[in-house]
């Protein structure tokens, strides 16, 4: 059987289709390898949201050349966001790459290498869904779906309308009759994926169109789907009825991921994000007043072109108030072909990092007063496999998102009552209670 390695870049959509390309190339006959040198085929799923992306894929790249110049057979292929912003000079800046191909085209892969002559391909048209695509999970018992593909919105620092095209979702009776087929298969808990998911369904024909909260209810009525998460909203589009499906929906689990960017209206209005500061905290509020216990994370920009010290105050007093459970941080990078790139009032990178490290602090220090508040309460954990840094323990996730390293016994794939014990910024810790179910918390 030829072996495929595929070393995957990026948001939680890539992994899901990575997951797809594993569940694509092995139903070609492919098997998996444990190791770049031990592949027949070297395969990278691309990020391109930052410059940071950008340099790490590089240098797995040379390093598959270098595999490529030991064996000439060997086929290399570039997939997802990055290949999809370079199309037009991957192939001459990279002569030894096989084939790219972008999000929109994974599908192609499988067409390229069961064609007669494997010549040098590029794939670049917006079309088709991944998952579409057989897959291979990572865990049987959780399941990327994703629900749509591409972005209408302008942001004037983001690259993924140009890489992932416009927003188009998938039709509802196709995603509840794959939800239905992976609770049948096992899963018990799903992620619902796309750019901005609380626009879902938008797009679609009247007679088959669903909001966003008719389709969170469609699939809590899935039997055997215990817990549904969702990434990303945008705060433009979190609506009440999203907020209403958190507290009546039993397996919508109580946590939401609500971007911030910046807390100043100033600069939101730069980065065309289409809220102010005060719309962004009156969705919180409403979160708040519906599902007190609503874990709340957030993505936060620092540096963005002609931020000054007020608008990052601003930022921070933002994260002071609503005082998050966690939080991705990024200094600002510019992208190609985006609008902030060329805005003028660019910041110094060492004032850049020196708000980076005050962000970082508050963010942790309001997480881990936030934390407080499981420390002798018993949660349901969702076992995923043993501590990463003692294998004695096990590892798991509440339904607020939060890491829980314990004591206990059980297998991954069981959900387990723990009584939390102590709390961190970013994990918990517990022990494995002896009562026979966990109360929802």
């Amino acid at each position: 059987m030829p072996a495929y390695h595929l070393t995957t870049f990026g948001c939680q959509m890539n992994e899901h289709d990575s997951e797809r390309m594993k569940g694509m190339l092995e139903s070609l006959g492919y098997r998996e390898a444990t190791s770049r040198d031990q592949a027949d085929l070297i395969l990278f799923n691309t990020c391109s949201i930052r410059e940071k992306a950008d340099d790490r894929f590089i240098a797995h790249l040379q390093e598959a050349r270098a595999l490529k110049r030991r064996s000439p057979d060997t086929v290399i292929g570039v997939g997802g966001c990055w290949a999809q912003s370079v199309k037009h000079e991957v192939f001459t800046r990279f002569p030894y790459v096989d084939v790219a191909f972008g999000p929109g085209q994974v599908h192609k892969l499988a067409e390229f290498l069961t064609s007669d002559s494997l010549t040098a391909q590029g794939y670049f048209a917006f079309e088709g869904f991944t998952g579409d695509l057989p897959a291979k999970r990572a865990r049987e018992f959780q399941a990327w779906v994703q629900i749509s593909v591409g972005c209408n919105m302008s942001c004037s620092y983001c690259i993924v309308p140009s890489t992932r095209g416009r927003e188009v979702s998938r039709d509802p009776a196709v995603l509840i009759a794959e939800i239905e087929a992976l609770a049948a298969d096992g899963v018990s808990e799903v992620t619902l994926l796309g750019q901005n998911v609380n626009s879902y369904g938008r797009d679609l024909a009247p007679e088959r169109r669903l909001s966003f909260s008719e389709l969170l209810t469609a699939v809590d009525h899935v039997s055997g789907i215990e817990r549904i998460r969702y990434t990303s909203p945008h705060p433009k589009d979190m609506r009440e009825d999203v907020i209403l499906a958190h507290a009546e929906l039993s397996a919508v689990c109580e946590h939401i991921h609500l971007p911030l960017q910046s807390g100043s209206s100033a600069v939101l209005k730069r980065m065309r994000r289409t809220y102010t500061r005060e719309r962004y905290l009156d969705r919180v509020a409403l979160i708040r007043e519906h599902v007190p216990d609503c874990a709340l994370t957030t993505d936060i920009i620092v540096g963005f072109p002609g931020e000054t010290d007020a608008d990052f105050r601003e930022t921070l007093e933002v994260v002071e108030e609503v005082g998050y459970d966690g939080a991705f941080t990024f200094i600002y990078s510019p992208r190609r072909e985006t609008e902030a790139a060329a805005m003028g009032e660019q910041v110094p990178h060492e004032v850049k990092v020196a708000r980076m490290e005050q962000l970082v602090e508050v963010v942790q220090r309001r997480a881990q007063e936030r934390a407080q508040r499981f420390v002798g309460r018993t949660l349901e954990v969702l076992i995923e496999g043993h501590s990463r840094t003692d294998p004695s323990r096990l590892r798991g996730r509440s339904r607020h998102n939060k890491v829980v390293n314990f004591d206990g016994l059980g297998s991954p794939g069981e959900t387990v009552p723990v009584t939390i014990t102590g709390a961190s910024s970013q994990t918990l810790t517990g022990q494995m209670s002896l009562v026979a179910r966990a109360g929802r918390s």
